[in-house]
C-alpha cells in the first residue's frame, strides 16, 4: 500500500463508521420486527384458563381477531387492560394469551378487571409465546380470518394505538365492530 494512501486511512475509517451512526439513527427504536408477520399463527395444544377446555390453533382462528400476550405480574397490562376491556365491549374479537403467569391471579384479575377476552389461553410455560417470539408482555398480534399473522404491536395498547395503527388493519382485514 503507498505511503500516501495509509494517510487517508484514518478518513475512510471515519466517513464508514459516520454512515453507520447516520442509518442507526434513522431506525425507529421502538419497531420490533416479528418473523411471523404473513406467516400462520404458531400451531399449539394448550388449554384455556378457567375451564380447561382444549384449544388449538383450529380452535381461535376463522375471525380476524386480537391475540394480546398478558400477564398478572405484568405493570403495562394493567394499564392498557381498561381499554382492551372497552374494545371487547365495541365488538372487537380478543384472544388472550396469558403468558407464564398463575391461573388463580389471572382468574381473579380478569373477575376483578373485567374480563375483554373471547377466551385467554393458558401460557403456563411459555411456549406459545416463544413460537410468536414474545419479547414480553404485552404483545399484540392482528391475525386474520385465515389465522395469518398480519401485524404485531409491542407495548401497550390504547386509543391513539388502536386509531392510528391497529383499527384501520382490523378493519381492512374485515374485522367487525370497535369505537368509530
Amino acid at each position: 500500500m503507498p505511503a500516501r494512501l495509509k494517510l487517508f486511512l484514518p478518513l475512510i475509517l471515519f466517513a464508514v463508521l459516520a454512515a453507520f451512526l447516520l442509518r442507526g439513527l434513522q431506525l425507529d427504536p421502538t419497531e420490533l420486527p416479528s418473523a411471523l408477520i404473513d406467516q400462520p399463527l404458531p400451531a399449539f395444544s394448550l388449554t384455556a384458563l378457567g375451564s380447561g377446555e382444549a384449544l388449538t390453533r383450529e380452535s381461535v382462528t376463522g375471525q380476524v381477531a386480537l391475540f394480546n400476550v398478558w400477564a398478572t405480574w405484568c405493570v403495562s397490562c394493567r394499564v392498557e387492560h381498561p381499554y382492551l376491556t372497552d374494545l371487547g365491549a365495541a365488538g372487537v374479537a380478543i384472544y388472550g394469551v396469558n403468558y407464564k403467569d398463575d391461573d388463580a391471579a389471572a382468574i381473579t384479575w380478569l373477575e376483578q378487571l373485567g374480563d375483554p377476552y373471547i377466551l385467554s389461553i393458558a401460557d403456563r410455560e411459555g411456549t406459545l409465546g416463544l413460537d410468536l417470539g414474545v419479547y414480553g408482555a404485552p404483545e399484540t398480534y392482528l391475525v386474520d380470518a385465515a389465522g395469518v399473522v398480519r401485524y404485531r404491536h409491542v407495548g401497550v395498547v390504547d386509543e391513539r394505538v388502536w386509531t392510528t395503527i391497529l383499527a384501520p388493519i382490523y378493519r381492512e382485514l374485515g374485522g367487525q365492530g370497535g369505537p368509530q
